[in-house]
């Protein structure tokens, strides 16, 4: 019997429920061991992942740790479909996956990550900075139209794991983006690969897991603490605690 894997994370962030969603869409045990962003840094997590970067997961069936959210979707997929449920045999379509979630992880979570930061976090507006990462979501929304020109989903006639690693992040395009493009409709073939991406059952469940661990630890949709309106002051928040807890 398979035995639950540990998925540690730190809720608000988009890359852990990339791994969320494999395990969900392949009906794979898990438990989510969620922890503060305050504590990214600090033990147990550290010593599990010394970049102290979320996801990462501990799989008792193979006694193997792992961090870097794309690495564990591979070997999720190596280890747990072996049906090739989300993945196919054959080796054109094998590499042409990699080659997305490759893409993925280089391109759209670097880009979109740090358009979200000085969009949404960082507490000086810079139009200059702001202007750059959004300009280059614009651009990898254009890779993904262009792709998806003609095709359901970006590899072959079924959905797979490239397909689900961009459901997160395309999610978050409400801080991205100005509200004006937020609907995709300048990017008519995303816009309709997301929404079937959106409606599968396996993200229903992980956005309601995710509010309700959101809503657990008192964080703002924009994954900041309630009355926290920028990064310099969520800081502060964290210096506070960190020494009302030695006492200070």
């Amino acid at each position: 019997m398979t035995k639950p894997i540990t998925v540690w994370m730190t809720p608000p962030g988009p890359n852990p429920w990339k791994v969320v969603l494999i395990l969900e869409e392949l009906q794979v045990p898990y438990e989510i061991q969620s922890f503060k962003f305050d504590d990214v840094k600090n033990p147990p997590f550290i010593n599990i992942n010394p970049n102290g970067r979320a996801p990462a997961i501990v799989d008792p069936n193979t006694n193997l740790t792992l961090w870097e959210s794309g690495a564990i979707i591979q070997y999720l997929i190596d280890v747990y479909d072996p049906d090739h449920k989300l993945s196919y045999s054959t080796l054109p379509e094998r590499h042409l996956c990699n080659q997305y979630l490759h893409f993925q992880m280089s391109g759209q979570g670097p880009y979109f990550g740090q358009a979200a930061w000085f969009t949404v976090l960082h507490p000086e507006k810079l139009p200059s900075v702001i202007d750059r990462y959004v300009t280059e979501v614009r651009r990898i929304l254009g890779v993904l139209d262009t792709v998806l020109a003609g095709r359901t989903w970006l590899v072959g006639d079924k959905l797979t794991f490239a397909d689900l690693a961009f459901v997160p992040w395309n999610g978050r395009l409400n801080y991205l983006l100005p509200e004006a493009e937020q609907d995709l409709a300048a990017w008519p073939n995303v816009q309709a690969w997301q929404r079937r991406l959106e409606a599968r059952p396996a993200w229903r469940t992980c956005l309601e897991r995710r509010d309700q661990l959101m809503d657990e630890q008192g964080l703002q949709p924009n994954g900041m603490p309630k009355g926290v309106s920028n990064i310099r002051e969520y800081e502060e928040l964290i210096a506070r605690n960190a020494a009302e807890g030695r006492g200070e």
